[in-house]
């Protein structure tokens, strides 16, 4: 009995030697574990931060894109409407110019019925055609060119408008 207790005890001191070991391996891998929990979670953390700072830089440079195109839209507004005010100056300079080169007629030509370019009166079968450019002389129908749309006009304004046509 005495050799059966002692073979009894040293198997029960192996089995919890073994325990011991098996304890301490698994602490150990426990506290490895946890070491590695403790770096994925300051991973986890350093990429929510990389990923809020992406998404700031993004709203931020979304809003300077719009800021810009905003800028830019109202530069085109801007220059569409100095444009427009070119255009209407260099209308306003081109009618006063063509009014300096246009021999305006008499004033005895516009009260009485005479043709301002052949003094040919103005009766029945003679019509009289106000000369739709600026000198807005009465012409008879010889004196005068169907210009379309725009009525007739007299040969002294269209020669000058159109001065490949003399």
């Amino acid at each position: 009995l005495p050799q059966r207790l002692a073979t009894l005890a040293t198997a029960a001191w192996e089995e919890a030697r073994q325990s011991r070991q098996q304890l301490q391996a698994q602490r150990q891998e426990v506290a490895r574990l946890q070491e590695q929990l403790i770096r994925a979670r300051q991973d986890g953390e350093r990429w929510a931060s990389a990923l809020q700072r992406a998404q700031r830089e993004a709203l931020e440079r979304e809003a300077m894109r719009g800021a810009e195109q905003a800028r830019q839209q109202e530069l085109i507004r801007d220059m569409k409407g100095r444009l427009l005010e070119l255009l209407r100056e260099k209308d306003a300079l081109w009618q006063k110019t063509e009014g300096i080169d246009t021999p305006m007629p008499s004033p005895a030509s516009h009260d009485a019925g005479l043709c301002a370019r052949c003094r040919k009166d103005f009766r029945l079968l003679s019509r009289r055609y106000n000369c739709s450019r600026l000198c807005q002389g009465k012409v008879c129908h010889a004196c005068s060119v169907d210009t379309g749309k725009q009525g007739r006009c007299c040969l002294l304004c269209y020669q000058q408008r159109h001065p490949q046509a003399t």
